[in-house]
């Protein structure tokens, strides 16, 4: 599986926003500097987030975005299926096969398939800041965040 560009960035974002003290709202102008991503394009990514109920949109001058619950509680899978992002069998690998063969890779590419959903609605963003914790620290960086 590869994330692609919607994917990677709602992840940065939702990181970033993981970061915020008391789980404060921050400006879509903000996660983008820090994150280095496209304002106009992380805006369009927040909203299908909104949507999803992973954020939520605060008005006003010091308003912004911030979690709508605990990084715990947001997984992985739920950020990739708010974008849009899917992890799809290979097309070519059908039910209707003729030989045993064929029955077995449909088969194994089915439980693949399964279980690689299964892992991504298992991690969350909880474990994502740790392990990105982790890294930066074995890496000796300073506590500065970018994802």
């Amino acid at each position: 599986m590869k994330l692609t560009t919607r994917g990677h960035y709602s992840v940065k974002a939702m990181l970033d926003l993981s970061l915020q003290p008391e789980r404060g709202a921050t400006s879509v102008r903000a996660i983008a500097q820090r994150q280095e991503l496209p304002a106009p394009y992380l805006e369009k990514l927040l909203i299908e987030l909104r949507r999803a109920g992973l954020v939520e949109s605060i008005r006003g001058a010091q308003g912004g975005y911030r979690l709508a619950r605990s990084p715990a509680q947001i997984s992985l899978g739920q950020i990739l299926e708010a974008v849009g992002e899917t992890v799809e069998p290979l097309p070519r690998h059908s039910p209707e096969a003729e030989q045993a063969e064929d029955w077995v890779t449909f088969s194994l590419w089915h439980r693949l398939h399964q279980k690689l959903k299964d892992a991504l609605y298992s991690i969350s963003l909880e474990d994502l800041y740790y392990d990105a914790r982790s890294w930066q620290a074995a890496q000796g960086e300073a506590t500065s965040f970018v994802v």
